[in-house]
């Protein structure tokens, strides 16, 4: 809830705690096992981020922050809490928040999509699970269609860009290096896998703009984007990494503010360890880089998960507002870790960190966060605010009905196919195998053509020569005929057949070459 323009997160005996909004992109943590009440302080910080014109993004693994959009109602538990607290005084009231839904394979919430290009090949190595070499080969890939400028936005274009570099690796090698076949062909059964998880869906246009997601309703109240994960979450890899190319896009996209009165936006990320886990060195100094250098530009990140080891020590130091819930220690490590988080808070002298961490009810937090001049407060045992939204669940047409009425229904719920890699390779590989075709016509034309002059030639020579033959036999005898009548007897008869024989043959010898 919000009291004097800051956010009350709870009281700690009579004090008041608050986060301050201009330390409120230094980031923070909300960390407590299971039951321990993440939720709810969860809930009652993006409700307070709200209703200062903060746009908030939540991401719901679970499924029970969609009732953020119902107005809260009295029952015991809360009615209990607020009354013991003295929050009726402080402002407090039952309201509503205005949330559009989104999901990524578009089933509980607007289809929420990007394009193979910007997630980038990094990335996707990642969901992949691509080695090193094969990473490789997929910049090349990403490299060779930048230089020819062919858009990849969903797998297919990925795919029939794969294929055209692996058909014509002998060229391409020469200017970007070695392009191996068998790493080709895992990169396609790594895109086959992925398409099979649901893949085929998150890539594609409309791909979501930030800009979107910073805006507020007619009340002034920042727009709350919850992304349903419920489904997501099963696909560990695919789920982080959606995650951190939401916080590189926010990054890139965003210009500089420095210190502002409030947040351009704020992010909370759920089952914060699976951001981390398996992730490659290179991987890991990226999302720290992003953490350290995003808050300039006014958005602040708030990971939840049950143990603060499960988040690397270089981007625990980065987050100044922390909110521990109770911590079990069963085992000598689950003691070490406890150990760990107490000291990650400035000690308060009124009590034992780590005793107390392993005492706290539900509702209550270990809290310390960053004051009015950026410096950490001593830690606090605190009882956090109930939450103004409604606790409980709600039934399927309200939420149908969140998301047709949202502004941006419209402009994402149907799916586009422009103009991409796939379609100009498709084109170019019609177009090759059509002008292959009229080749071959041709050639096949031609040989039809060839051996149909070469047997007119054989026919006219025939003919020719059966012609010339005739006419040379009919010379030979008739001059055979005259000599022989002039000698006479039949000697003469004989002389005259073999001379006109010979005549005949000369002839024919002297028109067809002796053939």
């Amino acid at each position: 809830m919000i009291k004097d323009s800051k956010v009350l997160l709870g009281k700690s005996g009579e004090e008041e705690i608050f986060i301050y909004p201009r330390m409120a992109n230094r980031h923070g943590m909300i960390a407590g096992a299971t039951g321990t009440g993440k939720t709810v302080t969860l809930k009652v910080m993006a409700e307070s981020f709200s209703k200062l014109g903060v746009p908030v993004f939540l991401a719901d693994v679970k499924g029970d922050l969609v009732p953020l959009v119902k107005c809260g109602e009295e029952n015991e538990n809360v009615s209990s809490r607020v009354e013991k607290m003295g929050l009726k005084e402080a402002g407090f009231a039952f309201d509503s928040f205005p949330v559009n839904i989104w999901d990524v394979y578009g089933e509980k919430g607007m289809p929420l999509r990007t394009t193979i290009s910007e997630i980038g090949p990094l990335l996707l190595a990642r969901i992949m699970g691509l080695n090193d070499t094969q990473t490789d080969i997929l910049h090349i890939v990403f490299k060779i269609a930048d230089d020819e400028g062919l858009l990849l936005i969903d797998t297919k274009d990925l795919k029939a860009m794969i294929q055209y570099v692996g058909d014509n690796k002998e060229k391409y090698s020469q200017a970007y290096g070695n392009i191996a076949a068998a790493s080709l062909n895992a990169i396609t059964r790594g895109i086959v896998t992925l398409e099979g998880e649901g893949a085929d869906k998150f890539f594609g246009e409309p791909a979501l703009s930030i800009a979107d997601f910073l805006c507020t309703d007619n009340r002034g109240r920042g727009m709350i984007q919850l992304l349903d994960c419920q489904k997501l979450i099963l696909k560990p890899k695919m789920y982080s990494t959606f995650l951190l190319w939401l916080m590189s896009e926010l990054f890139e996209n965003l210009p500089e503010v420095g210190d502002c009165d409030r947040p351009k936006m704020v992010f909370f990320f759920d089952e914060a360890h699976m951001l981390f886990d398996s992730a490659s060195k290179d991987l890991l100094e990226k999302i720290e880089q992003v953490v350290k250098l995003i808050r300039s530009k006014g958005v602040g990140i708030y990971f939840i998960t049950q143990n603060p080891k499960d988040i690397p020590d270089g981007i625990l130091a980065q987050l100044g507002n922390k909110v521990q819930h109770a911590l079990r220690a069963y085992t000598p490590a689950e003691q070490k870790g406890v150990k760990a988080a107490a000291q990650s808070f400035r000690e308060n002298p009124e009590f034992d960190t780590y005793t107390v961490l392993q005492e706290l009810s539900t509702g209550e937090a270990l809290v310390s966060v960053l004051d009015e001049t950026g410096v950490p407060t001593i830690v606090k045992r605190v009882k956090i605010c109930p939450p103004e939204s409604y606790m409980g669940t709600i039934d399927d047409s309200l939420r149908t009905q969140t998301i047709n009425n949202s502004l941006l229904y419209s402009r994402y719920s149907n799916f586009v196919d422009r103009d991409s890699a796939y379609e100009f390779l498709d084109r170019m590989n019609t177009q090759i195998q059509e002008n292959a075709r009229k080749e071959e016509e041709q050639l096949n034309e031609t040989q039809k053509r060839m051996k149909e002059i070469e047997a007119r030639k054989k026919a006219t020579t025939k003919a020719v020569k059966s012609v010339a033959s005739t006419t040379a036999g009919t010379i030979g005898r008739q001059v055979g005929k005259s000599l022989g009548g002039a000698v006479g007897g039949s000697f003469g008869k004989t002389l005259g057949g073999n001379v006109g024989a010979s005549l005949g043959r000369g002839l024919l010898s002297t028109l067809f070459g002796g053939k």
